[in-house]
């Protein structure tokens, strides 16, 4: 055996080994049919060298098979293991792709990806949540697909324009989806590059639509407390400075003045009706020819007007269109009845700008304003009445089988005439009645069969006439519903023959008398104005007062009721006793109680008297 066929069997028998080797290492099979063809290879070299003698040239080429083969193994497994270090290589970003794939898929936001032109080319599952269509359906169309013209052409341009250019876009877009409906979605779109260049556009949405509410409807409860408080200001501004005001002319003026101030209110005034019943507006402030319009008889806001006169009833009309040849910026008015009690004072017309200043106000807020200042009107008639020289009488025939002192005079048989009322415990009112030609007995049996009329007291007993005081239960007595219009009762009595009665009652110079004919219209069965003078107020003064006193008094009862007085003898405890006092005068102490007797019985009687009220009493306090 020559020495090139040992060499080639050796290398062959090393191949095998080799191979072998890297089979055991790696597994592949490649390896292991390297390793069959290397030993069928040498085991054909062993057989040819024992069968034949060869000088060794020919086994040249079977030396060049050997080391190419060997070769070939030695460069196989360098191959192998840079396929597996690329096997690994790409499984792993195989696995980071997976991984990305499964966030983008499962992410809470919308995400798609687009090419250069715009073309969606990946869209995960949750753009159906944002845009109503499926990733299918969106592939291969544009984001246009979701425009919902909400914004100008401008606004696409500049977010085209800026991730065109490489940078990234992110803002609020109002997109629409596949029903139609409208939803504000964050959006923030970033270009793909390459070396430089875009290769795509990645958008990630997320559908901010309940956020952007809920900030609205934080924006618009911020709203709502800024007019709320600047309209509580406004309203403590009116009750402060309702306050001061002297008369009604005075309490308009701070009530219309004050809300025409307000950079809302357009116009503002007052309206009532005129004794004729034409409404007319009282004091207008602010665009004058606005609430002017609304009085016209063309003016469809004139039945809103009309429901706050005449039936206390507050509206707001957010339409101004019928206000023909008027130019305004006013487009609501609101329209406030002005009540005190039973009262009405006409309405409060406020125009503004928008509605939002009403909506501000609840209904029971704006009812609450108008009693404010229909009470402030009533205070300032009131306190005119009190100074006023002269009070218009009106007599009335009523009658009304149902009213307490009517039923009083059915139950007694006797004519009855009321004398007095005051203010009782928990609002009720005391009344003083005289029935004629009845003694005690049977007329506390008469007020005890009249159901509004309780607790009945015999004050005096005659002969002639009994004087009863008795508590009325009813809700409200005539004396407190004529009080609501500054009006007062003069005179009031009842025919126990006929149940007819004749009223009397002393109205302010200056107050419409119409309301309380309507109200006394409202409360009796039968009541007929039948008379209507104007007379002087007959009220004293304190110095005339006195004179009248002393007149009355003795030089002694007058002594003895002044040194009490000086000496504390009325106080609580008294400064000095009736004895003290009685030395003072130098008489006894039952001598002096008997002066002090008569002088307090003739105080009294001056004040309290009935052929003495009508002149010692402002009308009001007599019998009203």
């Amino acid at each position: 055996m020559n020495g090139v066929l040992l060499t080639s069997i050796v290398l062959r028998l090393v191949g095998v080994g080799y191979s072998l080797v890297l089979l055991r290492r790696s597994g592949d099979r490649r390896f292991g049919f390297l390793t069959v063809l290397l030993t069928f290879m040498t085991v054909r070299q062993l057989l040819t060298a024992a069968s034949t003698a060869t000088t060794g040239l020919e086994e040249v080429p079977g030396l060049v098979v050997s080391g190419l083969a060997f070769l070939t193994i030695h460069y196989l497994d360098r191959y192998v293991d840079e396929e597996r270090r690329l096997t690994r290589k790409l499984q792993s970003a195989n696995d980071e792709l997976c991984t990305f794939k499964k966030a983008v898929e499962h992410a809470g936001h919308a995400i798609f990806f687009t090419d250069p032109d715009g073309t969606i080319t990946y869209a995960n599952p949750s753009i159906e949540a944002v845009t109503g269509y499926s990733p299918e359906e969106v592939v291969g169309e544009n984001p246009r697909l979701w425009k919902s013209g909400e914004h100008q052409t401008a606004y696409y341009e500049e977010m085209w324009e800026t991730i065109s250019r490489g940078d990234v876009w992110d803002g609020e877009i109002v997109n629409q989806d596949a029903s139609g409906e409208q939803h504000w979605v964050d959006m923030t779109i970033a270009p793909v590059t390459n070396d430089g260049e875009i290769e795509q556009f990645v958008a990630v949405d997320s559908d901010v639509t309940e956020r952007k509410r809920q900030q609205r409807r934080i924006e618009r409860q911020n709203e709502r407390l800024v007019r709320l408080n600047r309209m509580n200001q406004l309203l403590r501004d009116v009750n402060r400075r309702l306050v001061t005001a002297t008369n009604r002319d005075d309490v308009e003026r701070t009530v219309v003045d004050r809300l025409v101030n307000d950079a809302q209110v357009v116009a503002a005034g007052i309206v009532d009706r005129t004794a004729s019943g034409r409404l007319r507006t009282r004091y207008v402030a602010g665009e004058t020819d606005v609430v002017d319009g609304l009085l016209d008889d063309a003016a469809d806001e004139l039945a809103v007007v009309t429901a706050a006169v005449d039936h206390g009833q507050t509206s707001v009309s957010t339409s101004l269109s019928s206000l023909d040849g008027v130019e305004t910026t006013a487009d609501t008015v609101g329209v406030v009845p002005l009540t005190f009690r039973n009262s009405r004072y006409g309405a409060l017309v406020v125009a503004t700008r928008t509605p939002e200043f009403f909506e501000t106000i609840s209904s029971e807020v704006r009812a609450e304003l108008g009693d404010t200042i229909g009470s402030a009107i009533n205070a300032a008639d009131r306190r005119r009445e009190l100074v006023d020289d002269r009070i218009t009488e009106l007599t009335f025939a009523v009658n009304d089988t149902s009213a307490p002192l009517f039923a009083l005079a059915r139950e007694s048989e006797r004519d009855v005439e009321l004398v007095r009322t005051t203010a009782g415990r928990e609002s009720k009112r005391v009344l003083f009645v005289r029935i004629h030609d009845v003694d005690g007995e049977t007329a506390h049996e008469a007020v005890a069969a009249v159901a509004d009329l309780d607790d009945p007291t015999v004050v005096s007993e005659t002969e002639s006439e009994c004087v009863i005081r008795v508590v009325a239960t009813g809700t409200e007595t005539l004396a407190d519903t004529l009080a609501t219009h500054g009006a007062t009762i003069g005179e009031l009595t009842v025919a126990a023959a006929t149940l007819d009665g004749e009223l009397v009652v002393d109205v302010p110079t200056g107050v419409d008398v119409r309301p309380i004919v309507e109200t006394l219209r409202t409360r009796f069965e039968v009541c007929d104005l039948v008379g209507r003078r104007e007379r002087e107020r007959t009220v004293d003064t304190a110095v005339g007062f006195r004179e009248e006193l002393e007149a009355v008094l003795t030089d002694r009862q007058l002594e003895a009721i002044r040194i009490a007085h000086l000496a504390g003898y009325f106080e609580w405890p008294r400064e000095h006793s009736g004895e003290e006092v009685a030395s003072m005068m130098d008489v006894c102490q039952s001598t002096y109680m008997q002066h002090l007797r008569a002088a307090e019985r003739k105080l009294a009687a001056q004040l309290f008297d009935s052929d003495t009220m009508g002149r010692r009493l402002a009308p009001g306090s007599a019998v009203g």
